[in-house]
C-alpha cells in the first residue's frame, strides 16, 4: 500500500474528515487532499506533523514490508531512511558499508598524493 493511501486508511479509521486533518496540519483542504491523493510528496517535517495527529510512530505509517522509503527534509541537507523489514534493513546496512569502506580507500590515495607532493615541494625548496 502507498504512503498516501496509509494516510488516507488512517485518517478513515478515525473517522475524520479532510478538512479536520488540514487544520490539524495547517494546511488548505486541498493541500491536504493532494497529500491524501499522492499527488504531493510531505516533506519529513509534514510526515512528522501527520504522525504526531495520529498519535503513532513514523514506522507505523509505512505498514507494508515491501517498502523502503526515502524521505527528504525541506532543506535537503538531511535523508532519513524507514525500512520495514529486517532484510532491506540489512541490505541497506552492507551497501553503507561498502560505501564506507571505499571512502576510507579513497582518503588513504589522497593522503599518499599529498604526501608525495609534499616531498616534491621539500626538494624544490632545497634546491633553490
Amino acid at each position: 500500500m502507498a504512503l498516501h493511501d496509509n494516510i488516507r486508511k488512517l485518517r478513515e479509521q478515525k473517522q475524520w474528515s479532510q478538512e479536520y486533518m488540514a487544520e490539524q496540519l495547517g494546511l488548505s483542504k486541498n493541500g491536504y487532499a493532494k497529500i491524501e491523493r499522492g499527488e504531493s510528496r510531505p516533506s519529513l517535517d509534514r510526515l512528522e506533523q501527520i504522525t504526531a495527529v495520529f498519535g503513532i510512530s513514523m514506522t507505523d505509517l509505512f505498514n507494508d514490508e515491501r517498502q523502503s522509503i526515502t524521505l527528504i527534509s525541506e532543506n535537503s541537507q538531511h535523508s532519513s531512511n524507514y525500512y520495514n523489514s529486517d532484510q532491506a534493513l540489512a541490505r541497506e546496512n552492507e551497501k553503507l558499508q561498502l560505501i564506507l569502506n571505499h571512502k576510507d580507500e579513497i582518503i588513504a590515495q589522497k593522503n599518499e598524493q599529498i604526501s608525495t607532493l609534499q616531498s616534491l615541494v621539500k626538494a624544490l625548496q632545497n634546491n633553490q
